[in-house]
């Protein structure tokens, strides 16, 4: 279930912020907040709406014919989701862990990009960004091994996630192996080989805690 924090009369209406120069489009945002597994939006439902994670942690997947799920991208605090090229959600969005999530209506956005060039110009940069990411993950899926990707995943958490030297991940190794095209036990041994190699250790029971040891022969996995 999901809850608008919002809601309330007279509350201020709140703007993009943190999106460079897409702040001065003064969009006005709804504010949501979704339990943890509670679907965000579906896989074909109307993209009325752009997402921007507020806290927490947010899943794109598709499931395939086989029942197979194929998670397409993890968004993380600060990123924006949910902006389709089409009228239609192309992933099915769920929340990883309790997430606070920011709406802003699609037409609101694309009207004030009419008239802003810099507002036009920053979804320009959203949508060439989302491309590559998915250039990047079929490149990923494609072409290397399987100790490659979870190296591969390691590099870009560590990039998005790292804070005071550990990497606290907010996804499960089956949301990790559903990413990498692995099965569950493939990434655990992964991990664990990586662990053996000394180039990463583990803090707390759950092992989602990581501690990246040595950057730059994981670097070297990352072919």
């Amino acid at each position: 279930m999901f809850v608008n924090v919002n809601a309330h009369p007279g509350s201020r209406p709140r703007t993009l912020g943190q999106l460079g120069e897409l702040s001065r489009a003064r969009v006005i945002l709804s504010e949501f907040k979704y339990n943890k597994g509670t679907e965000i939006f579906g896989e074909a439902e109307p993209a009325d709406y752009i997402y921007q994670v507020a806290d927490g942690a947010v899943r794109t997947h598709k499931l395939l014919s086989d029942g197979r799920r194929q998670i397409g991208a993890f968004h993380l605090a600060g990123d924006i989701f949910g902006l389709e090229n089409g009228l239609t959600h192309r992933f099915t969005a769920e929340a990883i862990v309790d997430t606070t999530v920011r709406l802003m209506k699609r037409c609101s956005l694309e009207h004030v990009a009419e008239t802003d060039a810099m507002v036009a110009l920053d979804l320009l940069n959203m949508t060439t960004s989302n491309l590559r990411h998915a250039e990047d993950h079929m490149l990923l899926l494609g072409r290397k091994t399987s100790l490659e990707r979870v190296a591969a995943f390691l590099r870009e958490m560590d990039l998005r996630l790292t804070a005071a030297g550990v990497m606290a991940l907010p996804m499960s190794r089956r949301d990790i192996a559903d990413y990498l095209g692995l099965t569950l036990e493939t990434v655990s041994r992964a991990l664990s080989h990586l662990h053996g190699m000394g180039i990463l250790g583990f803090l707390g029971q759950t092992q989602r805690q990581i501690v990246l040891l040595d950057r730059g022969r994981l670097a070297e996995l990352d072919l």
